[in-house]
Order: structure tokens, then sequence, then C-alpha cells
């Protein structure tokens, strides 16, 4: 549209100077018949043809050209208008959901801090039952321990008096208090009703 209107614009300008090149080459001479009598009348019937013509074109094609602007310019207006409601709502609506998501915000935190105590709380008890139950686990393991370290004690105690026994019944045990305790022991089984 621009390129036709800069056409258009240059055909009258040269259309102009072409017209206005023989009245100035004829200001240079004394008498001009165009401009006495009838030349006068053939330049404004010359005007009026051109004026004519441009007066048509301008009321031919004018209002549609300036209609046709006027509907672009109204289109790019309610266009305008539009994306302005538009922008508008999306402003209106990020305001909100920022007003919203700092309460949200503060929500989470209060929440967080419920569920960190909560868990706090959690975790202690749950330390508190693993130390009961390792020192549980401590108490018995140290009684199964005393009562082995018991019974190794007992064994030790009774295979050192079977030793000590021992060896002092083969210091006190002679040939002759052998015989004696077999012939006792003969002895006692023959008084023994069977």
């Amino acid at each position: 549209m621009k390129r036709r209107r800069l056409v258009f614009l240059s055909a009258f300008l040269a259309f102009w100077f072409v017209a206005a090149v023989p009245a100035l080459a004829a200001e240079g001479s004394e008498s001009n018949p165009a401009e006495q009598g009838i030349g006068v009348i053939f330049k404004w019937i010359n005007f009026a043809i051109v004026a004519g013509a441009i007066g048509y074109l301008c009321v031919k094609k004018g209002p549609g050209f300036f209609r046709g602007r006027a509907e672009r310019i109204s289109a790019a207006i309610t266009q305008a208008a539009a994306a302005k409601a538009g922008a508008d709502r999306q402003l209106q609506d990020a305001e909100t959901r920022l007003r919203s998501m700092e309460q949200e915000i503060a929500g989470l935190r209060v929440a967080a801090e419920r569920e960190a105590a909560a868990e706090g709380g959690r975790i202690r008890a749950a330390t508190q039952m693993e130390v009961e139950k390792i020192a549980r686990a401590a108490k018995a393991e140290i009684e199964a321990a005393e009562r082995g370290a018991r019974f190794e004690l007992k064994v030790l105690a009774a295979r050192l008096a079977v030793d000590g026994a021992a060896s002092l019944l083969t210091k006190q045990l002679t040939p002759q208090v052998q015989e004696a305790l077999v012939n006792a022991f003969v002895q006692d089984l023959a008084g023994r009703p069977n």
C-alpha cells in the first residue's frame, strides 16, 4: 500500500514538473501567446481538466482508501484494546496468585515446622526405644556371660578338686592301703544279702 502511494506521489510530482517546464521556459520570453486572451482560456481549461481528473480520482478512490485505512486503524485499535484487556487480566491473575502464594508459603512453613517437631519427637522416641533395647540386650548378654563364667569356674573348680584329690590319693594310697580297701569292699559285699 505504501508502495502504491509512493508511485502515485512520484507520478504526480513528475506530471507537475513536466507541466511547469514550459511555463518556466516561457518566462524568459517577452511575449507569450498563452498569456494573452485565448491562451489564458486554454490555461484555465487545461487546469480544469487536470483538477477535474485529480478531483475525480480523489472522489472515486479516496473514500475506499480512507475507509479501508480507517477500518485497519479501527481493527488495530480493537486488537490493541483486547490485548491490553487480556494483559490486564493476566496481571490481575498473577497478582492474585502471588498474594495467595505468599499465604501458601506461610502455611507450608508452619506445616513444615509442625512436621519437623513431630519427626523430632518420633526420632527421640525411636532412639529411646533403641537405647532400651540395646540396654536389655547388653544386660542379657552380661547375664549369659556371667552364667558361662560361673559354669566354667565350677568346671575348673571340679577339675582342680579332682586333680587335687587324685594327687592326694596317689600320695596317701599305698599298696597296703589299697589292699585293705579292696578287702573291706569285698567283706562289705559278702555281708550284704543279695
